[in-house]
């Protein structure tokens, strides 16, 4: 497998440390509201990523971190008169709330910046012992002067990344690229004891202090949107090879923007879309087929007509799924396929070598939509036959919920849950009133039957009557 290392700028061949063993390191969200859709594709990127891995065997450790205690954390809190505990604890409920409903899983461990103070704080002092960071008042800040591949990560003139990035400026610092390890404390600001006074963490230093404990001195891949390259990343980096002197990351991975208008899209911009308003729009699965659709260090532009084509794409392969399933249980019984069945069935495993291949190529997703968007349509060719078996019907679904797992498409189905969107009727409830439905028919009661045909219509199920029976599907 190969991955695009922003550290080298080109693709190499992905070795871990550990045998059989992946240690990843997410960047995640500052939890003063709710992530908007820019934030939602490095999730569902190295989501992605970390199903792959475990797909072809490997044993995946993920660390994505909350940032729960920050300057928008402070203000937001002050502006609705509540703590800044509150606010982080509330958006850390709803980012699962989002995350979850984008098929994202878990992460292995949560960390949170105000549960590893001590931590943070043993990294500072352990910089301040070497000479890499200095004290002025109550706080700390890094000497960026005393690393020498300071900038090795971004490859452009610092006096350049300087402009719009996040970097504190003040008389106080050496060099106005040092950055804040640790902040003195400021009245009604949330701060723990340390050597230097009360105070509390700067936004680098959390990430390096958790991906450290929790994954070691050394991981195999740390990943985040292209935005986080400078600073922040640079910063790790300074942080960690300092501290330990040890390479941090062997492999750094960043998702390119999403665009509105051809502009970054961002909270500080304001020309954002909240996942949530997003999702209540179009439906999680769809965010994350339009996610996917396209390379991941490719720009994306959003609209809601580039979602609808996601939908509509993601109802293909929808359709499909619920044909074999729907064939499975109430297909032709039959000792053995059809030759027409047998000889699609025997190109099956083709498919997954093109898979394999498109991942292994950078997790090239879009290439892998492909080979899925040309098996299905070889499926509904020989579906198309009134004659189709249970037999081929299950051969084929066990193939597209193998392809579609690790993208964690369709996932709905892959979990076993009945997950729907909010307001949608359960599948049991649905299937009750179609059987309903048949029984009129069978009496026939048609003016019933219409009755819950219109009703069915009005919850947004079509139904088709087939040789097998009536199969049903949300519009």
């Amino acid at each position: 497998m190969k991955l695009y290392n922003t550290l080298s700028m080109k693709k190499e061949e992905f070795v871990p440390l550990c045998p059989g063993k992946v240690k990843m390191y997410v960047c995640g969200p500052t939890v003063y509201n709710y992530f908007h859709v820019g934030n939602a594709r490095p999730l569902i990127t190295f989501d992605v990523l970390r199903r792959y891995f475990e797909y072809r065997g490997f044993e995946v450790t993920l660390a994505q971190n909350f940032t729960d205690v920050d300057d928008k954390i402070i203000n937001r809190a002050n502006e609705l008169g509540v703590t800044s505990v509150e606010i982080a604890e509330k958006y850390i409920a709803e980012y699962y709330t989002d995350a979850r409903g984008l098929g994202v899983r878990d992460a292995t461990i949560y960390p949170k910046a105000t549960e590893n103070i001590a931590e943070i704080i043993a990294m500072i002092s352990e910089l301040v012992e070497k000479g890499m960071a200095y004290q002025r008042e109550n706080d700390v800040y890094y000497r960026t002067a005393s690393f020498s591949d300071y900038g090795k990560l971004s490859k452009q003139p610092i006096e350049e990344l300087l402009a719009g990035a996040r970097v504190d400026v003040t008389e106080d610092k050496e060099n106005a690229i040092d950055f804040a390890l640790w902040k003195g404390a400021k009245p009604a600001e949330p701060s723990w004891d340390s050597p230097w006074g009360k105070g509390r963490p700067g936004w680098h230093i959390e990430c390096s202090a958790m991906a450290r404990r929790f994954l070691g001195d050394t991981i195999d891949i740390h990943c985040g949107g292209q935005d986080l390259i400078f600073p922040h990343h640079e910063n790790e980096i300074a942080q960690s090879e300092g501290a330990t002197g040890k390479t941090f990351a062997r492999y750094w991975l960043h998702n390119g923007f999403i665009n509105i208008d051809s502009n970054k899209m961002s909270k500080s911009l304001g020309n954002f879309f909240t996942v949530r308003e997003a999702a209540q729009a179009y439906g999680y699965e769809n965010i994350r087929m339009f996610m996917l659709m396209s390379h991941y260090r490719s720009p994306l532009n959003y609209s809601g007509e580039i979602l609808v084509q996601a939908k509509n794409a993601l109802q293909r392969i929808k359709t499909a799924r619920e044909n074999l399933s729907f064939i499975s249980q109430n297909g032709a019984i039959a000792e053995k396929m059809s030759g027409e069945e047998e000889e699609f069935a025997k190109t099956l495993p083709q498919y997954r070598v093109n898979f394999c291949e498109a991942m292994d190529d950078d997790l090239n997703t879009a290439d892998a939509i492909a080979v899925i968007f040309e098996m299905v349509r070889g499926i509904n060719a020989v579906v198309a036959d009134p004659k189709a078996s249970k037999m081929f019907a299950n051969e084929a679904m066990k193939m597209l919920d193998e392809l579609t797992g690790v993208l964690g498409l369709l996932y709905a189905r892959h979990d076993g849950d009945k997950m729907t969107q909010e307001g949608e009727s359960a599948d049991s409830d649905i299937e009750a009133l179609i059987a309903q439905r048949q029984a009129a028919r069978e009496e026939k009661d048609w003016a019933k039957a219409d009755e819950i045909r219109n009703k069915l219509s009005q919850m947004g199920i079509v139904l088709e009557d087939t040789p097998q029976g009536v199969k049903w599907r949300r519009a």
